[in-house]
């Protein structure tokens, strides 16, 4: 199907060019919304590039800050905001997405050059100033990594908001566990393509197997390395805005970002609440609009001799407090040590098995022997059936340690990590980490999820057989393991794992408790965030602590004034 440019006033600001052509190295033709100010002149440009079709108008919900309107794009800026302040906003659908013809091919090597083409094309046009920069949540965040490697010379900025890094780590396979979220995704969007209203623009856009590349390559072997931000390589002024409550894709590619690379042009920020909310406040708005002032306008406004760090200190039920810090991870953190003691959790013990959380090793030594409780391992039901939703959380599922109650406010902000002592009955075995708080009554305090539903403080995951760790990317605080090959356990032998922990903030008050569950499977908050629990995990999973087998918590402790 054709779709010719054609032009509209959108009021007497604001003209838009629909479906403009913008021409690919290989001779394609990606098509384009092109939303710039009445008034002639050369603007900066804002652009992002995806698939989730330029012209479908998102129905905003009715809490959002910004009030939505007839050119409102998931997970875009609006127009009508950004423009009268001097910005072209282009939307870019990606090939074989939307009105652009084409294979699609998300995260690709192959997309990446489409966007730096994009770019290229558009600083050359007579109405901008040969300044780009990107911006937009998750899908618009995560390419923006990925075309950052490729330093199109005339990408000047960008605002990755809440936007995965690494496409093995971040989003396929946490600790080497597959994240569902990322088959559900391709799915719903294969079907948009195929059987929704975009199939009657574009003949089998989505015939490349992406499903099967994702699964082929369970293990990190160099495969998806065009979906990986290469930190070496991204020297373009960036700012990294992640979630608190995204640990279930987007929070770890943001923070790594910042942690990882030496780019002196970079800045952090951090919030709690929905996937979508914040990007839309007028305080979120606000740090967009001066970092691209700065780096798209050549204005002087003061935003690169700030603190780099911004973060949304939580003191639970969505109470934060903004605080701006010089690094990341906090210079004056006090990296604490709470260890498992689990004398009081005998493999017998009917009901939930609990234990304590100290800062000291316990005196002898002990150990928890816990079901893994296969839900399903039959034909083409597995997977669904091996997801535990809802009821099907067990109160007994794996152990429950608990800190005593905190003498005073006690603040947890950075990344964590927990070393573990583990054996299984069968040749591997999954850890699923959640970290929980409760209030003096013994009321668990639940945050607004990414996803909008009720969320714990924290989660992290490996699959045992995926322990080995890359000594020279590994911190104190943050294990990288390589994923390159499976050491199977074997039954009965116990071995030392490290579990990454996707970093956290909260403060919790006085009197307050941590408790921490390790599981073999999905526990609270996994909701959207589901992983597929291979057939092989059966039996029963064991943890040992004491000082022989010394498991712990590292905890970053953040200490008053």
């Amino acid at each position: 199907m054709h779709f010719p440019t054609h032009q509209i006033q959108v009021n007497e600001d604001i003209i838009l060019e629909r479906d403009v052509d913008i021409p690919m190295r290989d001779g394609s033709l990606l098509k384009a919304d092109v939303f710039r100010p009445s008034k002639a002149g050369r603007y900066p440009v804002i652009m992002n590039l995806g698939p989730y079709q330029k012209e479908k108008v998102w129905v905003t919900p009715p809490d959002l800050e910004e009030p939505g309107n007839d050119y409102m794009n998931w997970e875009t800026v609006n127009p009508l905001w950004w423009v009268p302040k001097g910005y072209i906003a282009i939307r870019v659908d990606g090939r074989g997405s939307g009105h652009s013809p084409g294979q699609y091919d998300p995260w690709s090597l192959a997309e990446a050059i489409d966007f730096y083409d994009a770019i290229e094309w558009s600083a050359q046009q007579p109405w901008c100033n040969g300044k780009v920069g990107t911006s937009g949540i998750s899908y618009y965040a995560i390419n923006q990594w990925f075309v950052a490697n490729l330093r199109p010379p005339s990408l000047k900025a960008i605002i990755p908001w809440e936007g995965f890094a690494d496409i093995y780590r971040d989003a396929l396979y946490h600790g080497g566990i597959l994240n569902i979220f990322m088959t559900n995704w391709f799915t719903a969007h294969l079907l948009h393509h195929h059987l929704g209203r975009a199939s009657r623009q574009q003949p089998n856009p989505w015939m490349i197997n992406v499903l099967d590349r994702w699964l082929q390559n369970n293990l990190d072997n160099g495969a998806l390395t065009g979906s990986t931000a290469d930190w070496s390589r991204i020297d373009v002024p960036f700012y990294s805005v992640g979630n608190w409550t995204g640990f279930g894709l987007h929070l770890r590619g943001n923070t790594e970002a910042y942690m990882v690379s030496q780019n002196p042009n970079r800045k952090l920020r951090i919030h709690s609440g929905s996937h979508v909310h914040a990007f839309y406040t007028e305080e979120g708005r606000a740090d967009q609009l001066r970092f691209f002032d700065h780096w798209l306008k050549d204005i002087d406004n003061g935003i690169m001799k700030e603190p780099p760090v911004k973060l949304a200190i939580r003191h639970g039920k969505d109470k934060v407090v903004w605080r701006h810090e010089q690094e990341w991870p906090l210079q004056r953190t006090q990296w604490t040590r709470y260890y498992l003691d689990l004398k009081s959790t005998p493999s017998s013990a009917e009901g939930p098995r609990q234990g304590e959380l100290a800062p000291q090793i316990p005196g002898g030594n002990a150990s928890c022997t816990y079901p893994v409780l296969t839900k399903g391992s039959m034909g083409s039901s597995s997977a669904a059936s091996s997801q535990v939703m809802g009821g099907g959380i067990k109160p007994d599922m794996g152990i429950s340690v608990w800190t005593a109650p905190m003498s005073e406010d006690t603040e947890i902000t950075g990344p964590l990590t927990a070393l573990l002592f583990v054996s299984s009955s069968s040749e591997d075995m999954d850890i699923f980490i959640t970290l929980r708080h409760y209030d003096e009554k013994g009321e668990e305090i639940l945050e607004t999820g990414q996803q909008g539903s009720p969320v714990p403080v924290a989660k992290g995951w490996l699959r045992a057989s995926h322990r080995e760790l890359d000594p020279q990317k590994t911190l104190p605080y943050r294990p990288y393991h390589r994923h390159q090959r499976r050491q199977y356990l074997i039954p009965g032998e116990i071995v030392e794992v490290q579990v990454e922990i996707w970093p956290t903030s909260m403060v919790f008050a006085k009197g307050h408790r941590l408790r921490v569950d390790i599981q073999p499977r999905d526990g609270l908050g996994s909701a959207g965030y589901m992983h597929y629990h291979a057939d092989y995990n059966t039996g029963t999973n064991t943890i040992h602590s004491g000082p022989e087998y010394p498991s712990h918590l590292l905890l970053p402790i953040i200490p008053k004034g």
